[in-house]
């Protein structure tokens, strides 16, 4: 028997030797020893852990008895076990759908820029081969996360219990490709010929259904995934990425054309980021940290897309040329759209709509139950929405009497704006009249040109008010000197032109000709000038020349150009009005009949304004106008229109969006935007805002349509209580 004894109680892995997997991370909480000389009994050190890793399995408690040097040395390999445990990593496995390439830059920047280890996480990404089954991958555990099409609500449907935590893809990038050359110049072309379906495309399946084509009119081709098939006609379509396939065509030359399910009105998310219910509902906390630092990688891919694609071609696949992955980069963009909707935004509402094609389709029941399908931060945020939404449907007497109240205002604001019109007319005029004065009492530049050399022969001294050259320093150079470098080509071809007119007939050619030019000055500005010409032959010389007078017009033209902004844009606020946006808004109307977008027409009226303006003076209340004003313009595109239509309303118009998402998301920003407090002339005042939102074509056809159901959504709004975005949709339905 050794002098002295001490028993261990460790923890053991149920089934497993006793050893602590190197895996796991302890932390220490109390260690009590109690040592005993020979004859008075064991020394007991007792270890009390805690896992930190959510994932141990079952444990129980062993002992193990050792001599006291025996046990000072398992002590301190203990320590130093644990010490080195608290710095492991928690292993993670996230199984791709396809090969390396940008399609997934999101997470490898998320690994190399170290979000993925700050958040305590090991995560090896693992590539998929052809044909693979991702969710099944995940579900037998294989991965712990995968990335998968919108076909995740079939497999759930099947009983595969999978949970979908982000989507990364706005848009699914699937489409099916043809060659330009071929007889198939339309969808239904395509029955009876080869094409080739990758397997989990179920948004194509939903397409070719919805055009009345099921796959048994195809002659279905197992999908070799080389674009070269379609070069060579060994196929007549291919399903593809729009984002992959296309790069491999262009650089053949190879002329195509794209069927997207877009055009059907079938528009799923792509590259969904899921995992299994059981990993969810057992480790929460991991499924949380692994989303936050792969979203927040996708942040930084989209930031920075260049050193990612070079970091992908390096590190990870020499497959495809750098050109590649610069290309998948741009044309995933518009798929994801990071400047317009937060990367991996999803709403329950979308997710009903992609339900709802399904079960179109036949592909899913109708009264298919989705329930913890939608990842929770997410669906939460759809279940607030629908709420303010309920009820909306039920005021069409109150609607008929705003549309008339609507309208009267509008007629109230034209005879305003008229009466701005004729004055702004009236401006003009005098201003006319003004220079016609100047002109007289001021000499206005007279010179002459030689029309072959360009050179000129005589100037009159007021060219050095005009421009600040002397007479003598202008006839040292030529023509192009007086104008604009932009200019020269054309002035040159008209002076040709006409020289030949007045040479095959000086009576039928005309007598004067008048342009309008910018002209560059001595000190590096410019001047607008109106130039009146006439030709001639010199009778001594022969010699064809140009007789032109110069008069100064920069001022009118400003005020011209002034006249014209006013014409179309608010004093107050300097946004444009209506007859402004009204044009815009018909312009993009043509553009989205002709590219299938669709158009978002926000009508936004300021809460409780009027009692501002009552109480503090109509000062402060343009004051808060024009700020509010800024703040809008600050919420949207540089290709969006915000207008005002007068008093406190206000028109955002979104042109070439996708969904009404989109327009959501804009008119939130709007609204957020303006419950921050303003603070003016040393008050500090708060309003809100109601905002009603019509979709074209869904909500209307015409730009009439258009505004008259975004009013009517806003007075909804109004109803509702105020400080709302409300969709006209809700209205009507």
């Amino acid at each position: 028997m050794f002098p002295v004894s001490v028993v261990f109680l460790v923890r053991e892995v149920a089934g497993a030797p006793p050893t602590i997997p190197a895996a796991q991370r302890f932390r220490l909480k109390k260690i009590m020893i109690r040592r005993h000389r020979a004859g008075q009994g064991l020394g007991i050190l007792k270890i009390h852990s805690h896992i930190l890793c959510p994932a141990m399995p079952p444990i129980h408690w062993v002992p193990i008895a050792a001599s006291a040097c025996l046990a000072k040395c398992l002590t301190a390999l203990l320590f130093g076990f644990f010490s080195a445990s608290v710095l492991a990593q928690v292993p993670v496995t996230l199984q791709l759908k396809w090969t390396h390439g940008f399609q997934f830059a999101g997470y490898y920047a998320a690994l190399e820029k170290g979000f993925y280890r700050e958040a305590g996480l090991d995560v090896r990404l693992e590539e998929a081969s052809p044909g693979m089954d991702v969710v099944g991958q995940v579900l037998a555990g294989k991965a712990d996360f995968g990335v998968g099409t919108s076909g995740l609500l079939i497999a759930r449907k099947a009983g595969q219990p999978v949970v979908v935590l982000a989507a990364i893809f706005q848009h699914s990038p699937l489409v099916l490709i043809t060659r330009r050359d071929s007889a198939t110049q339309s969808i239904h072309d395509l029955v009876g010929k080869r094409v080739m379906i990758e397997r989990g495309a179920d948004e194509l399946v939903a397409y070719l259904r919805r055009e009345q084509i099921l796959l048994d009119r195809l002659t279905s081709l197992e999908h070799s995934f080389k674009p070269q098939d379609l070069i060579d006609g060994q196929v007549d379509a291919i399903s593809a990425y729009s984002s992959n396939e296309p790069f491999y065509l262009d650089q053949a030359r190879q002329d195509y054309l794209v069927f997207s399910p877009r055009s059907a009105g079938i528009d799923f998310y792509g590259d969904n980021l899921f995992t299994s219910q059981m990993l969810l509902k057992t480790q929460p906390e991991r499924v949380r940290a692994f989303r936050e630092a792969s979203l927040r990688g996708w942040r930084y891919a989209m930031d920075h897309p260049e050193e990612v694609a070079v970091l992908i071609h390096e590190r990870y696949s020499a497959a495809h040329s750098l050109d590649f992955y610069l290309f998948e980069a741009r044309e995933m963009r518009p798929l994801i759209r990071p400047e317009l909707v937060e990367i991996g935004y999803m709403s329950l509402g979308r997710w009903q709509h992609i339900a709802d094609t399904y079960a179109d389709l036949g592909m899913l029941p109708r009264d298919f139950d989705f329930r913890g399908f939608v990842y929770a931060d997410d669906a939460s945020a759809d279940l607030d929405g629908l709420r303010i939404y309920l009820g909306w449907a039920l005021a069409l007497i109150a609607i008929v009497m705003a549309v008339a109240a609507y309208i009267h205002r509008i007629n109230r604001r034209l005879h305003r704006s008229a009466a701005q019109t004729r004055e702004a007319a009236e401006e003009l005029r005098a201003s006319e009249e003004k220079y016609r004065v100047l002109t007289e009492t001021m000499k206005d530049v007279v010179w002459t040109l030689d029309a072959e050399t360009l050179r000129y022969l005589y100037v009159s001294p007021s060219i050095e008010r005009l421009r600040g050259y002397t007479p003598d320093e202008v006839i040292a150079t030529s023509l192009d000197t007086a104008i604009k470098p932009q200019d020269v080509e054309n002035v040159r071809s008209l002076i040709r032109q006409r020289v030949e007119a007045f040479l095959a007939d000086p009576d039928a050619a005309p007598r004067f000709y008048t342009e309008i030019f910018e002209q560059p000055c001595k000190d590096g500005g410019s001047v607008w000038t109106e130039v009146v010409t006439t030709y001639s032959r010199n009778p001594r010389s022969g010699r064809v020349e140009l007789h032109g007078v110069t008069r100064d017009i920069t001022e009118r033209r400003a005020s011209q150009e002034r006249i014209a902004y006013m014409a179309e844009h608010d004093i107050l606020t300097d946004l444009p009005n209506r007859a402004l946006l009204s044009d815009r808004l018909r312009q993009a109307l043509v553009v989205s009949r002709r590219n299938l977008h669709r158009v978002g027409l926000l009508y936004i009226d300021l809460d409780r304004f009027k009692p501002i303006n009552d109480v503090h003076g109509h000062a402060v209340g343009d004051l808060l106008l024009q700020e509010a004003a800024q703040r809008m313009r600050a919420c949207v595109r540089e290709s969006d229109t915000v207008g005002r239509f007068g008093g406190d309303e206000f028109v955002v118009l979104l042109p070439e969006i996708d969904c009404a998402e989109d327009a959501l998301h804009v008119a939130e920003k709007i609204r957020n935007a303006l419950r921050e407090p303003f603070d003016l002339a040393g008050l500090h005042l708060e309003v809100s805002s109601s905002i009603g939102i019509a979709i074209y074509p869904d909500d209307g056809m015409d730009d009439a349509s258009l505004l008259v159901n975004a009013d009517r959504a806003m007075y909804e709004a109004k109803r509702g209580g105020r400080d709302r975005v409300v969709l006209f949709d809700c209205v009507a339905g």
